[in-house]
């Protein structure tokens, strides 16, 4: 399918209502994660397919996460590692790059390790990147992006002129582009400490599916929707 951009998109979803989808069909919590990880696939699938896409970015765990019960948060870190250990080799044969981004020193030592492989197997793939935020929070991300570009810029001189943009470069990943189109689902309309930096001039679409019932139809839809806005960034 054409694009009317230049350059292809990045798209980010925020996948809320996995518990509730699993409270609704009287399953425990976890049950509704195990159905939203099997949707991410087909998400994933449907994304490295489309011309128009060059990175899909996730948000599945956050900074704040870890207020959950420990039980569901051991569970929901597992099916991470499965996820990961099962999409392995798709990865490869679909030529695409997986990357994290996030804090890894709360996370367990198995998840950290699979991902340095897998991004370390996967880096040379420039097509699509498949970007996992795990422990993840963009006030979190830029203040450590400031301690790194403090430590860096502190040179001998105060003649020392500092770049137009001095964070950028020590965020998790200055090689993506900026977030074009951010999907919300389950009806909340909160921008929620995601991607602060990055999704500056993102556009935003909310829709009230729970994400276990939001399939690649969905999502081509928002995609359509995306591309009628006409996006000034302040023009």
């Amino acid at each position: 399918m054409p694009s009317n951009h230049p350059t292809p998109l990045h798209i980010a979803i925020i996948p809320d209502g996995n518990r509730r989808w699993a409270k609704a069909q009287s399953l425990h919590p976890w049950k509704g994660h195990e159905k939203a990880i099997e949707n991410f696939r087909m998400l994933t699938d449907w994304c490295q397919s489309d011309p128009r896409i060059g990175a899909l970015t996730v948000w599945c765990f956050s900074t704040e996460n870890w207020k959950r019960d420990p039980k569901e948060v051991s569970k929901l870190m597992t099916l991470l590692e499965e996820y990961i250990i099962r999409e392995r080799p798709n990865l490869q044969k679909e030529k695409t790059r997986l990357v994290h981004s996030g804090r890894t020193d709360r996370l367990p030592a198995s998840l950290v390790k699979l991902l340095k492989e897998v991004r370390k197997e996967t880096e040379h793939f420039t097509e699509f990147t498949l970007n996992l935020a795990v422990d993840y929070g963009g006030k979190d991300e830029i203040i450590r992006a400031t301690r790194k570009a403090t430590e860096s810029y502190q040179l001998p001189t105060t003649n020392y002129q500092l770049p137009d943009d001095p964070i950028h470069p020590f965020l998790d990943h200055p090689e993506l582009p900026d977030i074009d189109l951010i999907i919300r689902t389950s009806g909340e309309f909160r921008t929620s400490n995601f991607f602060l930096w990055q999704s500056a001039y993102a556009e935003w679409i909310f829709t009230e599916k729970l994400f276990p019932d939001f399939t690649a139809n969905d999502l081509e839809k928002t995609v359509e929707e995306f591309e009628r806005r006409k996006r000034r960034f302040g023009g």
